[in-house]
């Protein structure tokens, strides 16, 4: 019997490998691509690229992908005549169709964060948009290239002790920052969500250990309009889910409201934001800063207008980029593949898989 073939996708830092290459090579054939085609469902993507894509998986029997990476839309999951099993990360992917994995009875797995039980790659997260939201006020990247390039001090830093923080989303990761940069920063918090009401923040404020009020008879976490979050906040961090209903919900309207000297920050998704507002707006230089690890496109296209040494220049806002690495933790994504290999050979044996998706 032929070896059961394997498709590894967009692992780029290779950390599957050596768990997928044990896996035993008379019973699985591994293949890994590094590199990710632009979505299938993507509007700019031809019709040349879909076809690439489909014809490169077509002959795979399983398909291991990193959650929200290589979108599979069913009309791309209705090419696949040979695919038996997708196994992803995390318990979540919404670039998944699974009701068309479901009609078509392809199992789909996920996997959790055992590096961080319960989190599924928020610690990793949270620690990242803290990372950014001090670099983007502390000129870290600017600072760092002009030393290395032969230059010294570009723009003075600003403190965030005593300043506003403005949450959009508070849920598990919103909360988590809005504690550590109130705690360990002395910053003011703000939140705002389509549903958020002040009740609700309040309970969030304790189950994370803090007084619902502050000896001043603030709120801990104050729940205000939109309008008054993007107008008062000296620092905008996003932790909304993408949905139907959020995607383009942060618009040059609101990024208009923004302070001249605030700072911007997406960990959360690049598709809320409307991406030629927020481009317009730092290249107008409307704002200090932004910080971004997510994109409406993702791999960035090499001639993306993100990719230019020019911000902070010239009266362009300074903008910090990094490809999406906020849960990129290396014992995370370890958990994640060594779960992957476990349900690839209890399909094999005719097992159940765990963690399934529906």
């Amino acid at each position: 019997m032929a070896p059961v073939k394997i498709a590894v996708l967009d692992d780029y830092q290779g950390i599957s490998e050596p768990k997928f290459n044990a896996l035993d090579p008379a019973k699985f054939e591994v293949t890994f691509f590094k590199d990710t085609l632009r979505p299938y469902n993507h509007p700019d993507t031809t019709q040349e690229i879909k076809d690439q894509l489909a014809q490169r998986l077509e002959p795979f029997t399983i398909i291991a992908t990193m959650r929200e990476r290589t979108p599979f839309p069913g009309a791309l999951i209705n090419r696949l005549p040979n695919l038996k099993l997708l196994l992803t990360t995390g318990n979540r992917n919404l670039s998944l169709d699974l009701p068309a994995f479901q009609a078509r009875g392809i199992p789909v797995a996920g996997a959790t964060d055992k590096a961080h039980p319960g989190a599924v790659g928020s610690v990793s997260t949270t620690e990242h948009c803290v990372a950014m939201i001090l670099a983007g006020a502390r000129n870290i990247a600017q600072d760092d290239h002009s030393v290395k390039t032969g230059g010294w001090q570009t723009h003075s830093a600003v403190s965030l002790h005593g300043k506003i923080l403005g949450i959009v989303g508070l849920g598990r990761l919103g909360v988590a920052v809005a504690r550590i940069m109130k705690v360990g920063f002395g910053m003011k918090v703000v939140a705002w969500s389509s549903n958020l009401t002040q009740e609700v923040a309040d309970e969030k404020a304790r189950g994370s250990g803090l007084a619902v009020e502050g000896e001043d008879g603030e709120k801990t976490f104050k729940v205000v309009s939109k309008e008054e979050l993007f107008s008062t906040a000296d620092v905008v961090s996003l932790h909304i889910v993408l949905s139907d209903r959020s995607r383009g919900g942060i618009t040059g309207k609101d990024l208009e409201l923004m302070k001249k000297g605030a700072i911007f920050v997406n960990s959360s998704r690049g598709p809320l934001v409307v991406e030629e507002d927020l481009l317009r707006a730092l290249e107008e230089g409307k704002i200090r800063a932004a910080a971004l690890d997510v994109f409406e496109l993702e791999p960035l296209p090499l001639d993306s207008r993100w990719r230019t040494t020019a911000w902070g220049r010239d009266g362009r806002s300074q903008v910090l980029l990094t490809p999406h690495t906020g849960y990129v933790e290396e014992k995370t994504l370890e958990g994640w593949y060594e779960q992957q290999v476990e349900n690839v050979e209890r399909w094999a044996r005719g097992e159940p898989i765990t963690q399934s998706l529906y």
